[in-house]
């Protein structure tokens, strides 16, 4: 198994070589519900108003995907910078407590959400009518939440470990199991919305067997969960997991904060028809950010070890790296929104009364969209150096504070309508972003030139 050598490769090469099967995982990742999306806005009749049913169900399953990603991002980066500083018992720990609390939130999460699916839908902004494709979607997808968690969860401690190929290998097995089991159980089997549900469970499953066969059988610190004697030392590390995911964690819940109010406003301000754009505008832009998550991702271990390395040098190159390639990459990517938004659209509808009003709204709302990547640079860096509070802080700033108070501000008091709620997102784009970037230079760049000066 080919492993990248954070410690004595380039770092070009490091970031390249856990970015690039990392930005393939995360296109296939991106499959699982992209696929749905796409094969269901083709089934005959009711395509469109399934579509946006199942829009309704993004909150629940971003909720499920921050919680994997709170124990799994928040305990890579103190994983990767506990190996730089070549403690791998106590690696080991945090992998196994980080493990142990993806398995019981999972198992909670599920509970909670089996019994209260249809009021948090309602509440989320679904019509009477909206309900009977949202409902047993989201029922069904509630039943994988487990193996959805241990798949998401869990990989960054692969790439963490330098396997970023067998990373992406876990994800391609599901992703391309859903390619597959979608348009079987949506049409040949006649399922409906229902198949789409179970060709998502049974994909994220192949993909939590392969994850845990690895960690379990071939990688270097093998995962387990915590025994009971076990539990009361790893307190302190579960602690500091949960403190670093944080940042990551309200990142993805005020993300499914913001759908549910943009929903809520979409659904008085321009009806049903609306709640179907916001759902192919959202779509759009899992598709365009994926890379940049990568890169982020890709960046992120070499980052965390070399920082707990103490090599200043090696965490600076790295975050010019990273920054340069994700600035790249968005300004070719606003290009094609800006100049081709219809090509963009039709991967996920060939409605014409939909693209009219989606084309208008996708403008909108990626108006700014280049400033995001301060955003993302800002806190990948904060979140990589196990700087907490800067993290949860700018987490907060541009959603909570920014977004969400504009979302009700613009289109009822400014009297911006459908408009306003598309507008709220650069807006925030540009104050949280600059903010972010600005704050990140200003405080991390003094701290590296100290530990340089330290070492000499």
């Amino acid at each position: 198994m080919k492993r990248i050598d954070f410690e004595n490769g380039t770092v070009t090469g490091n970031i390249l070589g856990a970015a690039l099967p990392m930005l393939v995982a995360q296109i296939l990742s991106l499959l699982y519900n992209i696929v749905d999306r796409v094969y269901i806005a083709r089934i005959p009749e009711v395509g469109t108003a399934a579509l946006g049913a199942v829009g309704l169900c993004f909150p629940l399953v971003v909720i499920i995907t921050a919680f994997a990603n709170l124990f799994g991002s928040g305990g890579a980066p103190l994983f990767s910078i506990y190996r730089g500083k070549k403690k791998e018992q106590e690696a080991g720990r945090i992998m196994n407590t980080s493990f142990s609390m993806v398995c019981c939130s999972a198992v909670v999460l599920m509970i909670i959400g089996l019994l209260f699916a249809r009021p948090l839908l309602i509440l989320f902004g679904a019509s009477e009518s909206a309900l009977v494709y949202a409902y047993p979607y989201m029922m069904i997808y509630l039943i994988g939440t487990l193996p959805s968690m241990v798949a998401v969860g869990m990989n960054p401690f692969i790439n963490a470990q330098g396997y970023s190929t067998i990373g992406m290998f876990s994800v391609a097995i599901g992703a391309i199991a859903n390619l597959l089991l979608d348009p079987l159980f949506i049409f040949v089997l006649n399922f409906g919305v229902r198949g789409a549900a179970i060709a998502t469970v049974l994909s994220q499953g192949l993909s939590a067997v392969f994850v845990l066969f690895f960690l379990t059988r071939r990688s270097e610190l093998r995962v387990h969960f915590l025994k009971k004697e076990e539990i009361s030392e790893c307190i302190g590390y579960a602690k500091n997991i949960v403190s670093l995911g944080t940042s990551g964690f309200i990142m993805q819940l005020t993300n499914s904060l913001v759908s549910i109010c943009c929903n809520n406003v979409l659904s008085v301000t321009g009806g049903d028809i609306y709640i179907s754009v916001m759902t192919i505008v959202s779509s759009v832009r899992q598709l365009v950010e994926t890379p940049i998550y990568a890169m982020n991702e890709g960046a992120s271990p070499i980052l965390s070890y070399n920082y707990g390395a103490r090599r200043p040098a090696r965490v600076r190159k790295a975050g010019v790296i990273m920054a340069s390639m994700i600035l790249g990459y968005t300004a070719v990517m606003w290009s094609v929104i800006i100049l081709a938004p219809h090509a963009l659209i039709r991967i996920f509808s060939s409605d014409e009364v939909l693209m009219k009003d989606a084309v208008i709204a996708l403008k909108q709302y990626f108006a700014a969209f280049i400033f995001m990547d301060l955003q993302y640079i800002g806190q990948t860096v904060f979140k990589s150096l196990n700087k907490k509070k800067q993290a949860i802080f700018f987490s907060l700033l541009r959603k909570v504070f920014i977004v969400v108070p504009l979302t009700y501000l613009m289109p009822y008091a400014l009297h911006m309508g459908t408009r306003g709620v598309f507008l709220a997102e650069p807006v925030s784009n540009v104050i949280g972003g600059s903010f972010c970037f600005i704050t990140m230079l200003s405080t991390i760049l003094p701290e590296l030139k100290r530990m340089e000066n330290s070492a000499k």
